[in-house]
């Protein structure tokens, strides 16, 4: 499926929000990486077609994850929000089985590669 007129709401935000989130809609009292919130799914899904939702980074967590993987930060945002961009575009590896995790990882890979190549990443 395509996306090709789409709308993406992106914020980066410290560990303290992220974690108020993630504890309010996700029922998870600590920090995350990142958060996708779809507009295409739920209560309000196809009021706004080309909206596909939100995507919130921790650039805390993120820092930390770039310092222990040992690659730059620009990096390791540039990933996290390729997650959150596929978790929107309906890539799954939490609900879904071990095959769509890796189909997620795959494309994952590819993807930022890709954005490297280009000089993006």
């Amino acid at each position: 499926m395509g996306y090709p007129d789409s709308d993406l709401s992106v914020s980066f935000v410290g560990d303290r929000t992220i974690r108020r989130l993630n504890r309010e809609y996700l029922q998870r009292d600590k920090p995350t990486n990142v958060i996708s919130f779809s507009l295409q799914e739920g209560e309000f899904a196809g009021v706004n077609p080309q909206a596909l939702g939100d995507v919130v980074v921790s650039v805390d967590t993120a820092r930390r994850e770039a310092d222990e993987g040992e690659m730059t930060l620009h990096a390791r945002l540039v990933f996290l929000l390729l997650h959150g961009i596929l978790h929107l575009t309906g890539f799954d590896h939490e609900r879904s089985g071990p095959v769509e995790a890796e189909r997620m990882e795959a494309k994952e890979r590819e993807l930022f590669e890709l954005l490297k190549r280009e000089g993006l990443a």
